[in-house]
């Protein structure tokens, strides 16, 4: 394993090196941030030792531009520090796995070294299991669909309707697993901050009208009326793609869950003009008059793999998603609902995305 340790003394170096050599660790030392950062382009280490208290650069900025760096694997972050909880606090905030304080005992940091390694060790394993699954279960799904396709186009010979109705269910079969393998990855891809995001200005309420023009088919095959009022004029930056994903996911549940009656999406600004442009910010709504959700499963919504008690219900990925990547856009995503009386998810999105 190949740790890094980052600090401005150097006999603190010299006792970080004498504990993690002992233990047959690789270990390199730089003595200020930059250098660290450069190390990090460079070879990614499996673990960096990072003191808090440095000149120029402390380890706080140290750590938050290792964490907003979308090239670099997931490396464990150990903070040293001499101060109190606040700093602790803030190092976990900016993305430190765990802290240390001084002066630093070396039984103590070899324990800690160990405990990190171990998690490093399950998050690799995790990796591994997550591409493996997708990609052995992706690849045999993909290829069954388009032998199908073949079948239905009669090149073993013509299909009796019985034999087409068996094969649409085995295409729809096939449509629903290979969307939900592709949600999982997303989803490990934004767990592990490994999902990198296009930010660009755009048109909110084209975007919300190209995904009514989509799903409307759907609403009224179920005699359903699928409603749009949007703000024309508004702009907004973020990731078009990925909200994309999220009003499709959002509106199709509420045609999904609504037996009659409409499904609407409104949007609007809900600043003042008096509100400084870095705070101004726009809300969606998608309201159904659908089934709803009990007050139990409201809690729990959002929660990875928690399904609904609906028979409807999903796998437990697509929500979870959604509010990943409305928190990824710094913005919020709730929902009230009542059973029997329809549902509304809300989403508040900032127009500008601040830039830490």
């Amino acid at each position: 394993m190949y740790i890094l340790a980052v600090d401005d003394a150097p006999d603190n170096l010299l006792l970080v090196q004498l504990a993690l050599e002992q233990e047959g660790y690789d270990i390199e030392m730089v003595d200020n941030g930059q250098d660290a950062l450069k190390k990090i382009d460079e070879t990614p280490p499996n673990l960096v030792l990072l003191d808090v208290m440095m000149p120029e650069m402390d380890g706080y900025e140290v750590t938050r531009r290792i964490r907003k760096n979308p090239n670099l694997p997931y490396i464990l972050i150990l903070l040293i520090t001499a101060h109190e909880h606040p700093s602790v606090v803030k190092g976990l905030d900016v993305g430190a796995d765990e802290f240390i304080r001084k002066p630093v005992k070396v039984s103590e940091l070899q324990a800690r070294v160990r405990s990190l390694l171990r998690l490093k060790k399950s998050i690799d394993q995790r990796e591994n299991f997550v591409h493996c699954l997708t990609h052995d279960l992706r690849t045999p799904l993909v290829a069954a669909n388009r032998m199908l396709q073949v079948i239905q186009q009669g090149a073993f010979g013509e299909t009796t309707p019985k034999m087409e109705e068996a094969l649409l269910t085995v295409v729809s079969n096939n449509d629903n697993l290979l969307k939900m393998l592709n949600n999982l990855l997303e989803v490990y891809c934004y767990d592990v901050g490994q999902k990198i995001l296009s930010f660009r200005e755009f048109n909110l309420a084209e975007l919300l009208e190209e995904v009514v023009s989509e799903l409307k088919p759907l609403a009224e095959s179920q005699n359903l009326e699928l409603r749009s009022q949007f703000d024309s004029d508004l702009n907004v930056t973020g990731d078009r793609m990925e909200l994309r994903r999220v009003f499709s996911n959002l509106i199709s549940n509420g045609i999904k869950f609504t037996d009659e009656g409409h499904v609407e999406v409104r949007s609007q600004e809900i600043s003042s003009p008096e509100t400084p442009v870095e705070e101004q910010k726009i809300q969606v709504e998608i309201e159904d008059t659908g089934v709803g959700i009990s007050e139990e499963d409201q809690k729990r919504i959002f929660q990875e793999f928690r399904q609904g008690t609906n028979k409807r219900s999903g796998h437990g990925l697509g929500l979870h998603l959604c509010r990943q990547i409305i928190n990824t856009h710094q913005g919020q995503l709730e929902v009230k609902s009542q059973l029997g009386q329809g549902t509304t998810f809300t989403l508040t999105l900032p127009v500008h995305i601040a830039q830490n």
